[in-house]
């Protein structure tokens, strides 16, 4: 979810740097062609120093989610969006700050989790629902500032709060395949300019277009 940083196999215990070199491969190549070497290597540890912390290839992916949602909760916690006095100013901002770490590679910027869940949802439910936490835990973040946007301008309707801020991770998480499927970052961030626009729409406040 965040811009994270690169992997940095040499801070921290063994158990810190083999999370971090999994958020690194995960979301570089996949769980599946993730291998157990492969996360030895890159965070220069022993075979046997994985399985003392980790038991098992999916143990390491169940904690390699949580680690994910702890560094991103911080993460957005402090982040510039909510800032703003209007509670639709701070959702809107949360959509502009979501684009504005849109950038790097692919492996810098797009989110371990729903890398994650799109490969193993099926075969393993312990990974599913530790991913499932962390996504919808960071949907809920934005729930209040979008009632409280609700309720300032009167704005009743079949959707919810809890709807919206979902439907914000399903555009982000939808962006990320989108700017992998077309080899192309800019293909995600404009999939935030419509969320943008539909947001807006949805509050009866119209958004003002760059000219080219």
């Amino acid at each position: 979810m965040p811009r994270p940083s690169k992997q940095s196999p040499e801070r921290g215990d063994a158990r810190t740097r083999l999370l971090e070199a999994a958020q690194h491969s995960i979301r570089a190549k996949g769980f599946a062609a993730t291998s157990v070497d492969d996360l030895c290597r890159l965070a220069e540890v022993t075979k046997g120093a994985f399985f003392h912390q980790f038991g098992s290839k999916e143990a390491l992916g169940v904690a390699a989610a949580e680690y994910w949602e702890s560094g991103t909760t911080a993460f957005f916690e402090a982040a510039p969006y909510h800032l703003p006095d209007d509670p639709l100013d701070r959702v809107l901002a949360y959509v502009a700050f979501r684009k504005s770490i849109i950038e790097g590679e692919f492996a810098e910027f797009t989110c371990l989790v729903g890398t994650l869940v799109q490969e193993i949802h099926a075969a393993s439910p312990a990974i599913r629902d530790a991913c499932g936490r962390s996504i919808f835990g960071h949907a809920a973040t934005l729930e209040s500032d979008i009632r409280a946007a609700m309720e300032a301008r009167g704005i009743r309707g079949e959707w919810t709060a809890e709807s919206l801020a979902r439907h914000t991770q399903a555009v982000i998480q939808g962006a990320f395949i989108l700017a992998k499927a077309g080899n192309d970052p800019g293909l995600a961030r404009e999939s935030l300019d419509h969320l943008d626009r539909y947001i807006r729409q949805l509050f009866g406040q119209p958004r003002e277009e760059k000219t080219p």
